[in-house]
């Protein structure tokens, strides 16, 4: 009897622990770690509209990627960004970019492409503390933009993702670095 009531109550366990289980598997979208290839992310200041910002992206020796420089407001600039150019990926099933960064404090935007030829992105705003953090942005709440402004469009609600990018522009002269340990969805 005492093994019939064991099977019962590992079978009613296993209920349990497979329906609160995610009902979607993770989609990696970067892991960064030490020797991956970063040859896909470039870097994008304002100076390609005059802009004097300075930005470098590179791999630190534990392996994350270092997003750091100088944005400079002067001659009408004012941000700086790293993009990962990837081929599209199926995200039908997502709701929810998931992303693990270290920053120094500062507001960031984390950006989207649905095509790589899109001219905008939809963004995101997040904030950093100095530590570690896990990021959970929704899909749905990133809006469309365009140059700094809101285009008059409905929020991301696409099948497909074939960019990623972290941009600062808060307005103001600053030194940045923001650490990149993963971009994930769900």
């Amino acid at each position: 009897m005492s093994i019939i009531l064991n099977i019962l109550f590992a079978l009613q366990t296993f209920s349990m622990t497979a329906s609160q289980a995610p009902h979607n598997t993770p989609i990696t979208l970067f892991n960064f770690s030490k020797g991956i290839n970063i040859k896909n992310w470039r870097i994008v200041n304002d100076d390609v509209m005059g802009g004097i910002s300075t930005s470098s992206f590179k791999l630190s020796k534990s392996g994350h990627g270092i997003f750091q420089g100088n944005v400079s407001t002067e001659n009408n600039g004012g941000f700086a960004s790293v993009r990962h150019i990837m081929d599209e990926i199926n995200i039908k099933a997502s709701t929810t970019i998931r992303i693990k960064v270290k920053g120094d404090g500062k507001n960031y935007q984390f950006r989207i492409k649905n095509k790589t030829s899109d001219y905008f992105s939809y963004i995101t705003t997040f904030s950093t503390n100095g530590e570690w953090q896990v990021m959970e942005l929704k899909l749905k709440d990133f809006y469309a933009s365009f140059r700094g402004r809101k285009l008059e469009i409905p929020n991301f609600d696409k099948d497909e993702i074939g960019q990623v990018a972290f941009l600062i522009a808060n307005g103001t002269d600053e030194a940045f670095k923001l650490e990149i340990d993963s971009i994930e969805l769900y």
